[in-house]
């Protein structure tokens, strides 16, 4: 009777560790997925996981990779249909939440909703961000906690505290009387935690480009030469890596014009 008494007890305070094991058929239908979005064909990648959601709904792996996709299309809109990305990024954040609420346990869970929330607090304005930063934050502190070899929390978390570095102190006072305790971060911390990204997975285009940004915004033109001639060699991995090499081959002739005037 105790034993039974004890298993209930965990049910309820631990429900993620109980979670059903994928069949082989549903396993199978998440490696078409994976390689459908691997090769870019977001379209098929989304009715192969979407075809899971009635079957599968206590899946982290499944919703933490739905939200991945979804920041994926939304991020391959181009930018002058902004507003087109909306509904996607919306999809990234609830698919994100349920990936977490599933198994807490789980890093890419906790990354991919800290990048859900950045991406759609980003697109909406200065005080949403302000909002969301303590949320994004714990996220990926709890990323990076269980698994500190994930480049892309390590990103992320440059992100974060490059933007963070960028608020002044008025707008720091000004916010902290709206939103309570105001973020923390700085650039010293932003250029360490991209450098991290790059050494853990020299392929993403994203980790170069972040941190050239950083260099321009700080004046170091050279650096951020070099940091984006390495960035151009680098292989397509998301559709939005497109427009990132545009953007890359547009600074790297801007660079070598400024520098060798």
């Amino acid at each position: 009777m105790r034993l039974v008494l004890l298993l209930l007890i965990l049910l309820l305070i631990t429900p993620h560790r109980f979670c059903h094991a994928l069949t082989a058929e549903q396993r199978a239908t998440i490696k078409k997925a994976d390689k459908a979005y691997m090769s870019l064909d977001y379209k098929t990648a989304d009715s192969l996981y979407s075809s899971l959601i009635p079957d599968v709904p206590d899946s982290a792996e499944l919703y933490w990779k739905l939200a991945r996709l979804n920041i994926c299309i939304a991020e391959a809109i181009p930018p002058k249909k902004s507003e087109n990305r909306m509904p996607f990024y919306a999809n990234a954040v609830n698919f994100g939440r349920k990936a977490v609420q599933i198994d807490s346990s789980n890093a890419s869970a906790h990354t991919w909703l800290a990048a859900a929330l950045a991406v759609k607090a980003d697109k909406i304005g200065s005080n949403e961000k302000l909002m969301r930063a303590a949320e994004i934050k714990r996220e990926l502190d709890k990323a990076l906690a269980l698994n500190p070899n994930d480049d892309v929390a390590w990103s992320m978390l440059g992100s974060y505290n490059f933007q963070v570095s960028n608020i002044g102190w008025f707008s720091r006072f000004i916010g902290g009387t709206f939103v309570g305790k105001m973020p923390e971060g700085s650039r010293e911390k932003a250029e360490q935690d991209f450098k991290k990204a790059i050494s853990l997975n020299p392929k993403v285009i994203r980790h170069y480009h972040e941190l050239a940004k950083l260099y321009l915004e700080e004046d170091r033109d050279k650096e951020a030469l070099n940091i984006l001639l390495t960035a151009e060699n680098k292989p397509v991995l998301m559709k939005s890596d497109i427009r990132r090499l545009e953007e890359i081959r547009k600074l790297i002739r801007k660079l070598k014009k400024k520098l060798d005037d």
